[in-house]
């Protein structure tokens, strides 16, 4: 997804996700020093030992994470959040096709280095984002494709180059690639959507081709599929019943796919079920597959898109408690290898520009302070440490020089 971090996201049923959009950007308050700390306590009657996310997470080998954009890196105070809570960054855009060639074979790779030389400053892991998407395809693209320029196979042929050009030049550096994403219909059945512009015009072998590039571009990396409303968020559970019979298919047929990505974009006025999200992460472990969540936050009506207060007193209550259901889910779950926030702040987040009349979906405020939530994920971890199963292991890139 986006906020900034995504200019666009698929739109999604009833409270999981949708078409994104940008937030004005709010500047920050505090000090780059204050922001460096873990904040020593939490509302009354939260217990919270004092450590950053990142931390306390380490103490069972759990990656906590968070999307992040180059302002984040270049605001003293966001950075210093980024730097301090966080270890694996999700590039909010900076590794999208549009973004790393606006024209055809013109590249820039300034955001996504910066971002990769960022997580290595900083001990951290980064999971590339995103390899096969129909959105924020570079205009070239679309408007050849539009003028039927292109044949299926040389449409084809372009993604794998594409594929190829992107993951060599990180090679060793990314530990989860999203290599497609959000190609099921938000329906009951579910399926590949017939109308997603990759299966249009080149073809439902689409998937397993990016899937197999990537492996050969970099065969250590781990490789995921990404979706929303796949993890209870439907009610149905539909589309988890397809991405899972899909993946089964593709691990049938001896594609290199690793894992399955649980976007995790609630809306406190939608029901959800933790159960149901537990159960589907478990399923698809089943199948040999990691997990992970990729893109949490959680959304409420609020006052206005600049201050973000919630407009009714429940949602104080329901914000925390679903980010804290969502990660007591991936406690449960050993294969589950991260957990990761869509972006950290209200001040840049991409929903107040999405839904109208919502927001206060991230774990800090417009003002950079924690809420309640951010709270009650380090309550959760604080406790896990004493109890939760470790993580399995997995390929961790080592920590190189910087890209130039």
């Amino acid at each position: 997804m986006d906020m900034r971090r995504r200019s666009f996201l698929a739109a999604g049923a009833a409270g999981a996700a949708g078409a994104a959009g940008a937030a004005t950007l709010l500047s920050g308050a505090g000090t780059a020093e204050a922001a460096t700390k873990a904040p020593s306590r939490g509302p009354a009657g939260f217990l919270a030992e004092d450590a950053p996310l990142r931390e306390l997470a380490a103490k069972i080998g759990l990656r906590i994470g968070s999307a992040i954009i180059p302002q984040d890196i270049d605001t003293p105070t966001w950075n210093a959040i980024a730097a301090s809570q966080f270890d694996v960054y999700t590039p909010g855009n900076e590794m999208k096709w549009q973004v790393v060639e606006p024209e055809q074979g013109v590249f820039d790779w300034s955001g996504a280095d910066n971002l990769v030389n960022f997580a290595d400053a900083n001990h951290a892991l980064v999971r590339g984002h995103t390899l096969c998407w129909h959105n924020q395809l570079p205009n070239w693209l679309l408007a050849a494709v539009a003028a039927g320029d292109y044949t299926q196979t040389q449409l084809l042929d372009l993604l794998q180059q594409h594929i190829f050009t992107e993951v060599g030049r990180f090679r060793g550096r990314i530990w989860q690639w999203d290599v497609c994403n959000e190609f099921f219909l938000d329906a009951n059945p579910s399926g590949i959507d017939p109308n997603n512009w990759w299966i249009v015009n080149a073809g439902p072998e689409v998937i397993p081709l990016a899937f197999r590039w990537a492996h050969e571009a970099d065969p250590q990396a781990l490789l995921f599929y990404n979706d929303y409303n796949i993890g209870g968020e439907d009610g149905t559970n539909a589309k988890s019943d397809a991405v899972y019979a899909y993946a089964t298919q593709l691990l049938d047929d001896g594609i290199p796919i690793n894992g399955i990505g649980n976007q995790g974009h609630l809306d406190t006025q939608y029901g959800w079920s933790p159960q149901l999200l537990r159960q589907d992460l478990e399923r698809y472990v089943s199948l040999g597959l990691k997990v992970a969540i990729t893109e949490a936050d959680v959304r409420t009506f609020v006052n206005n898109a600049t201050a973000q207060v919630p407009t009714d007193n429940l949602a104080l209550f329901a914000h925390p408690f679903e980010y804290t259901e969502m990660l007591k889910a991936v406690l449960a779950v050993p294969e589950a290898i991260s957990f990761t926030v869509w972006g950290f702040t209200d001040s840049d987040s991409w929903v107040p520009g999405t839904f109208a009349g919502e927001g206060y979906a991230a774990i800090y405020d417009v003002n950079q302070n924690p809420k309640q939530a951010y709270y009650s994920l380090q309550s959760e971890l604080a406790v896990a440490a004493h109890g939760a199963p470790h993580r399995v292991q997995t390929y961790t890139p080592p920590i190189t020089r910087p890209i130039s």
